[in-house]
């Protein structure tokens, strides 16, 4: 079954899968007696469906991030937990080989005990990603060191094994705001604008009438196991792709290319001669599917969660640790760029999804 509350995205659901009920209302949808359900509505909406279908008893996949504010992050968290629906968010990262190959190097002890975590994010197609369509609005996303940065957030604390406690950020929208090339897009799709050759980035065309979510951005973390991360996002690069370095008490990694054919760098020899070879080169591996196989992998988790409550690489807390820290860190560049304190969630929930989602019974009166 598809729900989709416009018409162009109904008929094509009806000409992709001929054999799918497609409907415009939800309530048809929560009516129908599924098992589970995948909640891909624009990011300011996930939670207005998630609440929904969790408390319908649809086992829910909720794309990332959970939402654009963290008081709606947690209420999709505190539903799941008080209706004791299952709950999965759609972190695919964790399952993307160079992310995968790092924290295996790291759990190894490759690099000691974890210190330091930045990444750096070139996000060269972010005009056309990102900048001309609902994307690029504060009302839809809160910003995109939230909507794009969530993944990487999320890489971070999975890396460094914790969470974020403080943060603080700066930003601007330095170059996409004086683009004077502006159209409504909501007759078209990305594919239909997407053109590599437009460029520089300053000659973009057909950008979003509303343009008021930053185009560069930098945030610092405190995480709560005292490990300290940096994150930062740019949308006008040439290149696209994202680098992490993570530094430990006996040597560090670092990825040249973040898809297959890339490689992680790993120092563990000091060196007094500036740049110097690694003491191990690590080919990134490859797979069948979207982002080096983690697509496929992750549907599979998420199918496999729902028939038997297996374990998971993704987790709703830290897909809500994710949204807080991106949350605040916009607050942080919107305002004096202080520092933010991300609150805690109560100990139930921790416990809840800490151990599983595990099925709860009921107790008669």
């Amino acid at each position: 079954m598809v729900c989709d509350v416009s018409e162009r995205g109904r008929a094509d659901a009806a000409a992709k899968i001929p054999t799918a009920k497609v409907t415009g209302e939800l309530e048809v949808l929560l009516a129908a007696g599924l098992d589970a359900v995948l909640v891909l509505t624009p990011d300011n909406q996930h939670a207005a469906v998630a609440v929904r279908t969790l408390k319908a008893g649809i086992a829910t996949f909720c794309e990332k991030p959970l939402d654009v504010t963290l008081e709606a992050a947690d209420l999709v968290l505190q539903t799941a937990y008080e209706t004791g629906t299952r709950l999965y968010v759609g972190h695919n990262m964790r399952h993307m080989p160079v992310v995968v190959q790092m924290r295996q190097l790291i759990q190894e002890g490759a690099i000691g005990e974890v210190k330091a975590v930045w990444c750096r994010h070139f996000v060269g197609n972010g005009g056309d990603y990102y900048f001309k369509d609902w994307h690029a609005e504060r009302a839809n996303t809160t910003g995109l060191l939230l909507q794009k940065g969530a993944h990487d957030i999320d890489v971070i604390h999975w890396l460094a094994g914790g969470y974020t406690s403080r943060v603080s950020a700066v930003g601007d929208l330095a170059v996409y705001g004086g683009v004077a090339s502006r159209r409504d897009n909501s007759d078209r799709r990305m594919g239909d604008w997407f053109n590599v050759d437009n460029w520089p980035p300053t000659e973009q065309t057909d950008l979003n009438p509303v343009i008021d979510v930053e185009d560069i951005s930098m945030m610092q973390m405190v995480l709560d196991n005292g490990v300290l991360a940096s994150y930062q996002q740019c949308h006008f690069t040439p290149d696209y792709w994202r680098n992490y370095t993570v530094i430990g008490t006996r040597g560090r990694i670092e990825n040249f290319g973040d898809g297959p054919g890339g490689q992680i760098y790993v120092w563990t020899s000091r060196s007094q001669d500036g740049f110097s070879e690694p003491d191990r080169k690590v080919m990134i591996g490859d797979g069948e599917g979207g982002h080096g196989g983690a697509d496929p992998l992750l549907m599979v988790e998420f199918l496999d969660f729902v028939r038997s409550g297996r374990r998971t690489r993704t987790s709703p807390v830290a897909a809500r640790q994710a949204v807080a820290a991106g949350v605040l860190a916009t607050e942080s560049l919107r305002g004096d760029g202080s520092a933010r304190e991300v609150p805690d969630l109560p100990a139930e929930l921790l416990d809840y999804f800490r151990d599983g989602q595990p099925a709860r019974i009921a107790v008669e009166p």
